[in-house]
């Protein structure tokens, strides 16, 4: 029972996800937003998924079809057209719209938190499993060092010996 539920899950699953392997994705570039020059269109398409639909969210503006995205990447293509650098056009984009357009936000000191915190959670993490597993080896080795001593074993056989045979 169990396995033909698996069995039919992973099948399901397949089926669903086969088309994301061969079907290549969706943009949402159309035709007439695209530059003529290959190399500045490149440049645009590059810009353009580093920079968030404040529409839909955590959605580049490339994959975005909502109005706001189409005029986003108008105003990319237009800034690139008339000689900005990559830089200029982001840091025009972030003083129009806030460091919230940014995908992968820049770091300052009200992002540290943002940047910091993972790698901060990953070596407290270390540290305290470290921590635990030594705690635990050292109980450990307390337990296997309690060896008794010959004569505590002749005794403790003895009284085993004696408990056993006078509750017979």
């Amino acid at each position: 029972m169990v396995r033909g539920l698996r069995a039919l899950i992973l099948a399901l699953v397949t089926i669903v996800s086969l088309p994301a392997l061969v079907i290549p994705p969706a943009y949402a570039v159309t035709p007439d937003e695209m530059l003529a020059d290959p190399a500045l269109e490149a440049r645009a398409r590059a810009l353009s998924k580093e920079l968030r639909c404040l529409v839909c969210q955590n959605q580049n503006i490339d994959d975005s079809n909502s109005p706001f995205a189409r005029d986003i990447r108008l105003v990319v293509r237009e800034r690139l057209v008339a000689g900005d650098s990559d830089g200029e056009v982001i840091d025009f984009l972030v003083d129009r719209y806030g460091e919230f357009i940014l995908l992968k936000p820049r770091f300052n000191a009200a992002t540290a938190l943002l940047w910091l915190a993972p790698p901060l959670l990953l070596i407290g993490g270390i540290i305290l499993s470290v921590r635990v597993i030594r705690r635990r080896s050292l109980r450990n080795g307390e337990q296997d060092g309690a060896t008794l001593t010959p004569e505590e074993q002749r005794r403790l056989d003895k009284v085993l010996r004696e408990s056993g045979s006078g509750g017979q």
